[in-house]
């Protein structure tokens, strides 16, 4: 089968949901048998996102292959199990560097480089770079119809919808309409504007998602399909759900994909019947009972902590609970305020993040958790408190710390650079990123959790490490090392047996959770929180 191409674009406002949108897609194509991949084209200049503040745009994920990405592609893989790499990110700046380099290295043999066509041809190359393996190939276009920055883009698409024709390449656009509760109505005219605009690059929209917070009469989306040039079983809308889960089973309903291979000449067949996924949502619905967990960070964001919270409600979900989760900031906590701050917490995860602020404050948490026994989950920053806080407490090094967090010999570095960090002077993409091997201790705590394995292979994002010279003192102390990188003797995973449930990570496993495979850390942690 030729691949196919499907373009999401987004109009009126931002954080409209593409993401969800092409998720879901893809979930349902997946469904249908056909072999899938989804791919985000930001339009800012940075390179990626790893360098940006998690206030400005949400978690950095970080693909098996080492690359730090959008959010979004932490929703491709949670919904549809895939596993993307570098080649399903991409942004402005990596195709301007890219041209650039090009230009440096004397490619285009003395030409004056425009963004016609040069630009738009490397922005064409990247979307079709991954063709060859899949029967569709689903584009998310970041931001809005109408912002500047993404019009190299749209006029990419534009080429391409030429180029391949209209049986290979389609528009999904999706936009929002309002409810004015003043006059007691739901406007179109913001969706007309839109696709108006769109339609002014070139580009006719073969389907419409309406986003909205109320349900859309037959009548609406037949005159948005009259003004907007599309066929009215086009016209679908995706009303506020409880979870972004039922997304997928929404869209299904008002036979979004069936639609989609109807336009591309595809003849739909049976409708698949998504069993696993509907027993996802039967037993998330079910899962009444609510269990506590703390986050103890320093970033008072919801997507920073995205894929956390989403492995946190996976585990929930499949353990019969539901996971009500209370952020705590840990830049304010003191030993004042951290039993209360803490109490009723069935367990707390004790979250990654850089820098200094709000440091202490989680050193106090993994204090407060280990002497009252509470499950305590560590993840690569948060791993590494636990750790400086056992060294200060129990093994006695009071000026135990890491190097991120102080200079000079004068502390005791029980958390240290790592050794090929010590000569590099860049930020972005430079750390240790992407998936690597961890042998784990057998009969440890951890490796009952992974079902008895001894290997296994999990993802990365840091530059500091557990330091080894401390790491016979640890054992001895009753902190083990039960997860040893067998490449480099890195310490991946720390663990005190003597409670009920006390393990730090250096990898982020909240990476691998899906909807349908949750991780085995995070459901063993809820196990033990529902114990306690």
């Amino acid at each position: 089968m030729e691949t196919k191409y499907i373009f999401i674009t987004g109009g009126v406002a931002s954080s409209l949901g593409k993401g969800i949108i092409s998720a879901s897609l893809g979930k349902l194509l997946q469904a249908r048998g056909y072999r899938i991949t989804i791919q985000k084209f930001d339009p800012y200049i940075n390179i990626d996102p790893g360098t940006l503040n998690p206030y400005e745009h949400g978690e950095c994920y970080v693909t098996a292959d080492g690359m730090e990405t959008d959010l979004d592609l932490g929703h491709y893989e949670r919904f549809t199990g895939i596993e993307t790499t570098r080649d399903n990110s991409v942004t402005t700046g990596r195709i301007y560097l890219s041209v650039i380099e090009r230009e440096r290295r004397g490619d285009y043999l003395g030409k004056t480089i425009q963004v016609v066509p040069h630009i738009t041809d490397e922005i064409k190359r990247r979307m079709l770079r991954l063709g060859d393996a899949f029967d569709f190939v689903i584009t998310e276009i970041g931001g809005t119809i109408g912002d500047i920055e993404s019009q190299p883009f749209l006029e990419a698409i534009r080429q391409l919808r030429w180029e391949l024709g209209p049986q290979c390449a389609l528009n999904v656009h999706l936009t929002y309409v309002p409810y004015l509760a003043a006059a007691g109505e739901l406007k179109t005219k913001p969706t007309q504007t839109s696709v108006k605009q769109l339609q002014g690059l070139g580009i006719q929209p073969e389907v419409l998602v309406l986003r909205t917070e109320h349900d859309l009469s037959y009548d609406l989306r037949k005159k948005v399909a009259h003004f907007c040039n599309v066929n009215v079983d086009a016209v679908i809308q995706s009303q506020d759900l409880p979870s972004i889960y039922e997304v997928p089973v929404n869209m299904q309903r008002q036979g979004l994909d069936a639609i989609i291979l109807k336009t591309m000449g595809i003849d739909p067949g049976t409708t698949p019947e998504l069993g696993p996924w509907h027993d996802f949502l039967e037993r998330r619905k079910r899962a009444t009972e609510v269990i506590d967990i703390a986050l103890v960070g320093k970033y008072d964001l919801q997507d920073a902590y995205k894929s956390i919270l989403e492995s946190l409600a996976h585990a929930g979900t499949y353990n019969n609970r539901k996971v009500k989760t209370h952020f705590i900031n840990s830049e304010f906590l003191t030993r004042e305020n951290i039993a209360s701050q803490l109490q009723g917490m069935a367990g707390v995860v004790i979250c990654p993040g850089f820098g200094q602020r709000g440091i202490e404050g989680k050193i106090l948490a993994a204090e407060f958790t280990r002497e009252n026994d509470i499950p305590t989950f560590g993840i690569c920053l948060g791993m590494q408190m636990m750790v400086i806080e056992f060294a200060r407490n129990v093994l006695g090094y009071k000026d135990a710390t890491s190097r991120e967090l102080a200079e000079g010999d004068h502390s005791t570095f029980v958390i240290d650079l790592m050794e090929e960090q010590k000569s590099v002077t860049q930020k972005g993409g430079t750390m240790r990123l992407g998936a690597y091997d961890c042998k784990l201790v057998k009969g440890s705590r951890t490796a009952e959790a992974y079902g008895g394995k001894t290997l296994i292979r999990e993802r990365h994002r840091h530059r500091y490490e557990f330091n080894n010279e401390y790491l016979e003192e640890f054992e001895k102390g009753g902190m083990k090392c039960v997860g040893i990188n067998p490449a480099a003797s890195l310490v991946e995973i720390v663990e005190i047996p003597d409670k009920r449930w006390y393990i730090g990570t250096q990898f982020h496993p909240e990476y691998s959770s899906t909807v349908l495979h949750p991780h085995p850390l995070f459901m063993d942690f809820i196990r033990a929180c529902i114990g306690k």
